[in-house]
């Protein structure tokens, strides 16, 4: 649904569109350090009222680090973990920090968004199109946070870790919420764009941008199943182009799929997939950097593509850097700027589409 230049949208609710984008954002980079530290399942309970305030004593610590210890992941992984502090990598004040923290945040976008949506409902100030795609977003911000319990929910009952599969679902819908928030803002921001008509530019973006999520989809899987330990070395995969559990044929089997953690064959299958995609993405960015050089544009579509284009090759970059850096474990940093890095990646995308998307088919 378009806007026009007759919707008048106040300064103050474009602030507060820019405000949640920034929390949004901040989300996923906080839960980039809670998946990388392992410290996604420290919380063993989804209390979304009472859970808001953090353990205030050493007897609350303790019932909190009773919860955990019952967890598979202390009994097969951190078993003999200290208390510590959230200053102490490893110890399970920290780990239950990022979580704590991740828990937060997502509540305090919840806050910052329903509480003023009411108030410029109330006053008037929302069009009708943007009051529907204020709904929208705020129905998938209910999706994106009852994914994340079911995600954490699978590694509380037999498994060490959450499911690779519910994570990447997570994931995904974080980062379709953060696009349809984007989208929104461009709409209020710049209602009537000065628009390329070129539709084969247009038909590129969009393929782009659909194999774009694929790759975020598959980027989801790499951390749940880590599958970049298994083949850390670039451009090879440990001296092939395919792994060689990849071509036998007989590991192409459901229960393989299911059961990654018991396998070498779906973390292999899902990584070669992972580059694949982003090999597609480089061609099509590319082929679309170069055709929008040949056609008549404006200042603002020359320089969207410059940042976009300029994102897009500091993603290939972290991405071959986070990859080659994983001999023994996925280093966080790197971890955390590549999914932030995809984020950045895909709202630049968005934009360059938006100068494109009003031409008609």
């Amino acid at each position: 649904m378009e806007y026009t230049s007759k919707d008048k949208i106040s300064r103050v609710v474009k602030i507060w569109l820019g405000i949640g984008l920034f929390m949004v954002t901040m989300q996923v980079v906080i839960g980039g350090v809670t998946r990388l530290t392992g410290s996604g399942l420290s919380i063993t309970k989804w209390e979304v009222v009472t859970g808001t305030i953090p353990p205030l004593s050493e007897l609350a610590w303790e019932k909190e680090f009773e919860l955990y210890k019952a967890t598979p992941q202390y009994e097969m992984i951190n078993d003999g973990m200290e208390m510590g502090s959230i200053f102490e990598g490893g110890t399970f004040k920290f780990i239950y920090f990022w979580e704590y923290l991740h828990r937060l945040w997502a509540r305090s976008i919840g806050i910052v968004f329903a509480i003023p949506f009411f108030f410029f409902l109330r006053r008037g100030m929302l069009s009708k199109e943007l009051i529907v795609d204020l709904v929208v977003v705020i129905s998938l911000a209910v999706l994106v946070a009852s994914m994340g319990w079911i995600m954490v929910a699978s590694g509380l009952i037999t498994r060490p870790w959450v499911n690779g599969y519910k994570l990447s679902m997570h994931l995904t819908l974080a980062f379709i919420l953060a696009s349809y928030l984007l989208w929104t803002t461009f709409k209020v921001v710049q209602p009537s764009p000065k628009v390329i008509h070129n539709l084969m530019l247009k038909k590129i973006m969009l393929s782009f941008i659909l194999i774009l999520f694929i790759q975020i989809f598959l980027g989801g899987l790499m951390s749940g199943m880590k599958a970049g330990l298994q083949y850390p070395t670039w451009p090879d995969m440990n001296g092939k182009v395919v792994p060689d559990v990849v071509m036998n044929a007989g590991n192409w089997t459901v229960s393989n799929l299911v059961n990654y953690d018991t396998n070498g064959f779906t973390p292999a299958l899902v990584q070669v997939l992972h580059r694949v995609s982003a090999y597609i993405l480089i061609l099509l960015g590319f082929w679309y950097f170069i055709s929008s050089k040949r056609v008549k544009k404006n200042p603002v579509f020359k320089k969207a593509n410059t940042l976009w284009i300029t994102v897009l090759i500091t993603q290939i970059i972290l991405g071959i850097i986070t990859v080659i850096s994983c001999n023994g474990s996925i280093p966080v940093g790197l971890g955390v700027a590549h999914q932030t890095c995809a984020l950045f990646l895909l709202g630049s995308t968005l934009y360059s589409y938006y100068l494109v998307s009003f031409d008609r088919l």
